[in-house]
């Protein structure tokens, strides 16, 4: 299926069919079925350990799978040629938990890297688009020549999201973006993300146990338990969900209460 009549036929942007993943004898993504929309901020939760990055290194090809199929842009990941897999990977990008910049190469260079690797650029117009990334995710031009060493949690974060967005991306993966941010550096990230969305269009597919995140940038949440999806669906419908992990996480100490009719802590 092309762009075009992809494009039109309003199929997930992402389909995930009996997905299952393991390492030797222990399965941890069984059967996984799970469809990300054009357009969205999906937050995908779940308990510790249980395989949330597993699905994002899976769909990126990072991890091999042991059965079912990965569509992506309407294309069988597994029918593509080197050559082909790779032009869609141009087409997103991917932000680690930790940010795993190039500790020996600055904020600029960090984010010139994938331009190298797919674009042929004069060095005027790497600069300059290195440039209109710092400016797009919120740092201060001063940035672009400091090393990671140099930078705050949240100005890694910013820096890792503006190499993300190098090639300019239809889809985002994001590996716990706020974890170890403070909550006023978390909620800005937030922000910044769902702003993206918005002007870029961008569809975010986002692993977070955050619950604040969920709350305010996410269209829809998937929730994963004992390798399989176990709800999805927009807060209303996770709040109201029976399943015992699903009723301690949104119900729990640290869980959220509705205050005339907009959330607050509880």
């Amino acid at each position: 299926m092309d762009a075009v009549s992809f494009q039109q036929s309003g199929e997930p942007i992402i389909r995930v069919r009996d997905l299952v993943v393991g390492f030797r004898d222990r399965t941890i993504l069984k059967g996984l079925d799970l469809d990300i929309r054009r357009g969205e901020i999906l937050g995908f939760v779940g308990p510790s350990g249980q395989g949330k990055s597993v699905l994002t290194r899976t769909i990126l090809g990072l991890i091999p799978k042991r059965a079912g199929t990965i569509q992506v842009f309407g294309q069988d990941m597994d029918g593509l040629s080197t050559a082909q897999r790779r032009r869609v990977e141009q087409r997103w990008g991917v932000l680690f938990q930790h940010g795993a910049l190039f500790s020996a190469l600055t904020v600029k260079q960090n984010i010139q890297v994938p331009m190298r690797e797919h674009l042929n650029l004069s060095e005027r117009l790497l600069d300059e688009f290195a440039r209109l990334k710092i400016e797009m995710v919120g740092l201060k031009p001063e940035a672009a020549d400091k090393y990671p060493s140099e930078l705050s949690g949240g100005m890694i974060k910013r820096a890792a999201l503006a190499r993300s967005l190098a090639l300019d991306p239809e889809i985002l993966f994001l590996d716990e973006p706020t974890s170890g941010l403070d909550p006023i550096g978390a909620g800005e990230f937030d922000d910044l993300v769902a702003t993206l969305k918005q002007t870029l269009g961008l569809t975010v597919f986002m692993v977070t146990h955050d619950l604040d995140s969920l709350y305010t940038a996410c269209d829809r949440i998937a929730a994963l338990g004992d390798g399989q999806i176990i709800a999805v669906g927009p807060i209303d419908h996770m709040l109201a969900h029976e399943h015992p992990w699903l009723r301690s996480y949104f119900h729990g100490k640290r869980a959220r209460a509705v205050v005339g009719g907009a959330p607050a802590h509880a």
